[in-house]
This record gives structure tokens, sequence and C-alpha cells, in this order.
């Protein structure tokens, strides 16, 4: 979850800020022997400018974003390096005649434009055939003779087989890097998720912020651990059985699940703690257990990513060391002993609204201590990953993940070639405005008008929010980066320092690429513009134009989002509310159903993980909606509201379904079923109310209930003490009632609490 800051210093810095992350250092070393080659000849054999030619199609090609299998990554590159070759051939036959250019750009990026219908890598392979378009129709292309043009395709053909050959030779040798790297990525991001999670109760004034961070990395583990599953599918299930790597790495993949599931559970407890005074007096061995969690989790990312085993030290057999996690698991249980010796040995003066702490603090500490061997079990599965050997660890109740039916080609084009089609309407847009910005640089006498069109390709997105950030983000990277690249241009004198320059560049935007689209820009523009005067087409000059042609092309861009049928948020948001709430309802529907009749029931994880993601694209929806102009937002304050609130009812739900492996079912609250029936109405009351644009009925006295099972678990309580008086180690099944029901009241006042929340800023939001 973004920060909602619209202030413009705020909002400007904000684009500009890296994202969590390692520089990708192998892909910037990558880039420079993609581009270093083909450099390198034209320059030794005085046939610069040919060589750009190459160069550029090496470096497009290079810049094919697939994960997956080798032979999906092959498909990719070879339809990549085709592509760019056939886009460098039809701009070379229309280029000399305007009358065949336009319509032809319009039909070349329409097309371009409707093969994100067909996944990521379609749509990855399509933009950049698009820019060799764009660039060759005004810059390489014309069709002078036919030896010229067949030896420039060859040059665009050697470009894109020497990039497939190196990337394709170096992943041959290793075929399990992309999987090996997103599991670690996986870890990294879970890391990063549970070190704040140790940060829930330590400055209760700065709750909202910590909220915003908590559910953003949350939202991040999902899409990685999302992504990981699809790697994962792709990689193995062409074969008939995964390989030992595949299973230990699924083992891997499904682990981070449950981790994810219980720091959402263990925050849910420390928010309730947080708020005695008992916990208090254990905060900070707690904290120093979660954060030695996130140290260990760090700790395995690495080991993953590096597959090289981290220190190792005896404990009956080579193990991943953990730092101090187990001394600090050790030092929590001793002083939760202490303390709870000290609160037992004072029975008299406890009051009877005072044993629930107790209940959690015991929660709590039960809790890190299984986190703690869950991590320690994966330390042994990523040992064994490593050092190839065979462990029974991997033999769990895991399944691999779906994978999904393939749609036919022509049936998916049926389906979207109508103007209810967002990506239809898309394509339609970006042909249009992408036409008129080449009839403008074409018909005006701009120089190098083709950055103006390259702008425009590159910044207009499916919806207003993401052309507006990326038209911010690439029109002032690019004035900065103009900058830069004037003034290089200016001190840099030497063939050879501006091409050891060029390539150092290129070397730190390739690097930088994952974590900031602004820095790419702003380091991918000197770039460009020392390899137009490396090959001695411009000077200075060329800065100054590339910053007037991003100006207009952005403002192009901005225009045809605002202007040509665009697709408002606030229009959307109504029905992704309402599919999020939807998946939260069957989320929760499932879990009670296992409360009030217990039995294993592995539809869960999938309905946990289906509700995790449409809570992460409401509120991606909502990010698109802040971008809007503001006469077309609407009010955004009860939409972030209910958000939040649909979010901490599925953090309720997930504790309640991680307290479910405590659960006996042999203690019954009588007002459990009456109660969870109501929620359920409730909610899809709600659900409805949002898809039919009608205020929500009236709630129904949900507070009876809960009343009725306050007065059950406090008559637990109260026989509970009585015992404790006489008998403090025996486990009685009062005992038992009170930890397994004593959660369980307190996470249903919570949800009861969430549901009253989101029925009135829904019943706003209608009204």
């Amino acid at each position: 979850m973004q920060s909602t800051d619209k202030r413009p210093l705020s909002w400007l810095l904000q684009q500009f800020q890296l994202k969590p992350g390692k520089p990708a250092i192998f892909s910037g070393l990558r880039s420079l022997i993609i581009l270093g080659v083909p450099i390198g000849v034209g320059i030794m054999t005085n046939h610069a400018a040919e060589s750009a030619i190459a160069t550029m199609a090496a470096w497009f090609v290079g810049m094919v974003n697939v994960d997956g299998a080798y032979r999906q990554r092959a498909t990719a590159m070879i339809a990549a390096t085709i592509g760019v070759t056939l886009m460098f051939l039809i701009a070379s036959l229309v280029s000399n005649h305007l009358w065949l250019a336009i319509p032809t750009t319009f039909l070349v990026i329409f097309i371009s434009g409707l093969a994100s219908l067909y996944g990521n890598v379609a749509a990855s392979v399509s933009l950049i055939t698009s820019i060799m378009f764009v660039i060759s129709l005004a810059k390489f292309a014309s069709f002078s003779n036919w030896s010229t043009l067949i030896l420039h395709c060859a040059l665009c053909l050697a470009g894109g087989a020497w990039t497939s050959l190196l990337l394709l030779g170096l992943w041959v040798v290793r075929p399990d890097v992309p999987a090996m790297q997103i599991v670690a990525n996986c870890y990294l991001s879970l890391s990063q998720f549970v070190n704040l999670a140790s940060q829930r109760g330590v400055n209760p004034n700065e709750r909202q912020e910590w909220t915003r961070q908590f559910l953003q990395a949350q939202d991040t583990v999902i899409q990685d651990l999302t992504s990981a599953r699809s790697v994962w599918t792709t990689i193995w299930t062409r074969q008939r059985g995964a390989t030992l790597r595949g299973n230990q790495l699924l083992v891997l993949i499904e682990d981070v699940n449950q981790i994810v599931n219980s720091v959402v559970a263990l925050s849910e407890l420390l928010a309730i703690a947080s708020e005695h005074q008992l916990f208090y007096r254990l905060q900070e061995e707690i904290q120093q257990v979660i954060e030695q969690l996130a140290i260990a989790l760090q700790m395995l990312s690495e080991a993953i990513s590096n597959d090289k085993p981290l220190r190792v030290y005896a404990r009956g057999k080579n193990s991943v060391h953990l730092g101090d996690l187990d001394r600090t698991v050790e030092a929590l249980e001793h002083r939760w002993e202490v303390l709870r010796a000290q609160v037992f040995n004072q029975t008299i003066n406890i009051q009877i609204d005072e044993y629930p702490d107790v209940v959690n603090i015991r929660k709590i500490t039960a809790s890190l201590t299984k986190l703690a061997q869950q991590i320690n079990t994966d330390a042994d599965v990523v040992t064994d990953l490593i050092q190839g050997k065979k462990s029974s660890i991997t033999q769990r109740d895991i399944s691999p993940p779906a994978q999904s039916e393939p749609t036919a080609i022509i049936d998916t084009l049926r389906q979207n070639f109508t103007f209810e089609s967002v990506l239809f309407r898309h394509a339609l847009r970006l042909a249009l405005i992408v036409t008129f910005a080449e009839l403008l640089a074409s018909v005006l006498p701009l120089p190098r008008g083709y950055w103006i069109t390259l702008t425009a390709l590159v910044a207009l997105k499916p919806n207003f929010g993401g052309t507006s950030e990326t038209t911010v983000q690439r029109v002032i990277g690019t004035i900065l980066g103009g900058i830069i690249g004037i003034s290089l241009i200016l001190l840099l004198k030497n063939s050879l320092a501006i091409a050891v320059c060029f390539l150092f560049l290129v070397f730190i935007a390739m690097s930088v690429r994952s974590l900031s689209y602004s820095i790419f820009i702003i380091l991918l523009t000197p770039a460009i513009i020392l390899l137009l005067n490396l090959i001695k087409a411009g000077g200075w000059e060329v800065g100054v134009l590339r910053i007037v042609d991003s100006l207009i092309g952005g403002v192009l861009a901005l225009l045809g989002s605002y202007l040509l049928f665009p697709t408002w948020e606030r229009q959307q948001l109504p029905a992704q509310l309402e599919k999020t709430i939807r998946a939260n309802l069957a989320y929760f529907q499932q879990v009670i159903a296992n409360y009030l009749h217990p039995q294993p029931d592995a539809s869960i994880n999938m309905l946990r993980h289906q509700a995790a993601l449409e809570n992460v694209n409401a509120n991606v929806s909502a990010q698109r909606l802040f971008s809007e102009p503001r006469h077309i937002q609407g009010e955004i304050e009860p939409v972030m509201t209910l958000i939040t609130y649909i979010r901490g009812f599925f953090s309720s739900v997930t504790t309640l379904a991680e307290h479910k492996r405590e659960f006996s079912g042999e203690y019954q609250f009588t007002e459990l079923k009456l109660l969870t029936d109501s929620i359920i109405q409730i909610l899809e009351n709600l659900a409805d109310a949002l898809g039919q644009g009608q205020p929500p009925q009236a709630l129904p006295a949900l507070d009876g209930y809960l009343e009725v099972i306050h007065n059950q678990i406090e008559q637990l309580h109260t026989t509970r003490l009585s015992e404790i008086a006489t008998n403090s180690q025996t486990l009685t099944s009062t005992l038992q009632a009170v930890r397994e029901q004593t959660p369980l009241s307190t996470e249903l006042d919570r949800i009861v609490n969430e549901i009253k929340v989101m029925h009135c800023v829904i019943s706003r939001l209608q009204d």
C-alpha cells in the first residue's frame, strides 16, 4: 500500500525512490557484453553508424523480460529477434512514402497493443518491436537498394542472435537459476515483512505509517510468491515429475506461504497484546526474536541466491547457521516461564479481565517458537538443496501449483475485440496517439522528432494513473539525464572516453532498472546522447532536443489518456471492491466451517491466496485512483478506509485459520454459528451493495451474540483461575477450552468491529 501523500514535492520524490532489493549487477554486466561487442566491432572496422543497427537490435532483445523455463525464454528471444528484424524491414519499405508510413504505423502499433492480451512476455516482446519500428522508421530505415536493405536486416538479425546466443548459452549452464533467484526474492521480501512485524508495538503514535508499510510489504511477498509459483509451474509441469531440486524449491515456496500466514496472525496477537501492560514485560525479548527471524530469512535468501551454503556448525548434521535465533528463542521461553510463575504466584490478585492477557502472551511465545522451528527446517532444506542431498523433509503434503489451461489465440482475440475490453480501447488509443505523433514529427521540421513518438509510445498506459506516473518519471528523468548528457559531451572529446562512459552508464542503468524506472531513465538518457555522438549523429544539442521532444511526447500521452475513450478507476473500483469482499467472504466461510465441523480441508490455502491477491488488486486499483484528476477521483478517504478494514478482516480470518491447528472442537460457543451466519449475510449484502450501486441493509444485532460469547469465556476464565489456585500444572479440559476459545473470542470481537466499519464506509460511498 503506497503512501497517499499528494503534496507535489512529496509525490515527486516518491517517483525517484528505490524499491526494496539489490541492484542487478549481473544484468548490468550482461548488458555491457551485449552492447560492447557490436560497438567495438563497429569502431574497429570504422563502421560505427552501421554497427548502431546491430547494437540497437542486441539491446532491445536483451531487454525482453522472461521468467520461467529455458524453452519459454528461448521462444521469447527468438520471437524478439525476428520481430525487430521484421519491424526494420517494414519500416525500410514504407519510410520513403508518408502515405504508406502513417497507416502502417497505426496498424503496427495497434497489433502490438493487442499483444498484451497474451501475457507479460508477449507484451514485452511487442513493446521492444514497436520501439524498433519507430526508431527505424525515423532514423535507420530508408529503401535505396535491395543489397543495402538485406545488409541492414542481416545486422538486425546478427544483433538479436548475438544477444540470444549469449543469454541462452549462459542460461543452459544453470537452467534452474530463474527459479532459484525468484525463491530467493521471496525469502528476501519475507525477511523485510517479518522485520516490520517486530515494530508492531514500538511506536503507537506512528501506527498508521506502520500499517501502510506492513501492508505494502505483505503485498510484495504475495506478488513474489505468485511469481515463484508461476515460474516453478512453467519449469517443472512440462516434465512428468519434478527433479530433486524442483521438489525442494517447491517446499521452500509453500513454506513462504505458511510463514506469511503465521506472521499475519502474530501481528494480530501483538496488536491485541500491546494494549495491555503485561506485554511490555516481554516486549524486548519478543522484538529480539522477531528481528532474528528476519535476519535468518535474509540469510536463507542469500544462500539460495548464491547457491552456496552459509557458515555451518555441528548440530547432528550440516545446517545453515541462523545466527542467534535459537539463543533468543530460548531467552524468550525462559523469560515467559519466569513471568508465568510470577503471575500465577499472585493468583489471588489477578483480575478476571487480566487473564486473557496471559493467554495471549503465551500464544505469542508459542507462535514465535514454531516460526523459529519452521525456519530451522527450511535452513535444512536449503542446505540439502545446495549440496544436492535427498532429504525426507521434502516429503510433505504439498501439491504442485495448478497449471492454467491455455486459451486459444483466436478465442482470446475474439472475446476482446470490442469496446468493452480495456485492452482493446488501449490498443486503439495507443495506435491513434503514436500515429499522430509520427505524423507530427514527419510534417513539422523537428530534428529527431521520432523521440516525440517514442515517448508517447512508452508513456501511454491502459489507465490515466499509469500514464501520468510514467510520463512524469520519463520527462523529469529525461530532463535530468539530458543535462548530464550535455555536460559529458562538453567534457569528453575522445571517442574512446565517450565509449567507456556510455558503457558505464548502461551498466548502472540496467543494474537499477528493476529498482527505479526514474533513475533508469536518468542514466539511460545520457547514454543515448553519448551513443549518438559516438556514431557522429549529433553534438550536445542532441540533449536539448531530447528534452523538448520528451516534453511534447509526454503531453500527447496525457492528452490521449484523458480524451480518448478513457476508463476511469472510479468506475472500475466498485466492481473490484465487490470482488475483493467476496474473495475474503469465501475464505471466512471455509475457516468458520472448519471450526463448526472440524476436519482437514486443503481448500483453505487456495481461498486464502485468492483473497490475498484480491486485496493486492484492490490496493493497486486505489493507487491508480490517486493518480487520476481530482475532479474524477471523488472521495479517496473512505475508499482507503474500506480497503484498510478489508485487510484487517483478512488478518483476523488468517489468525483464526492459524489458531484452528490447535482447536479440538470439544468446546463450542453456543452462539458461534448464529454470529457467523449473520456476518456472512452482512458481507454478502455489502458485496451486493457495491455491485448494484445501492446502500446496504441495516446491520442486524451482532452485539447480542457477542455478549453471550463474552459471558461464556468469562466463565471459563473464572473456572480456570480457581483451578490454578490448587494446581497450575495440570492440563485440564478447562485449560484446553481457555486456550482454544480465548483467541477465538478476541478475533470475533475484532471481526465484528471491522464489519461495522466496512458497513459504515460502504453506506457513505453509496450515498
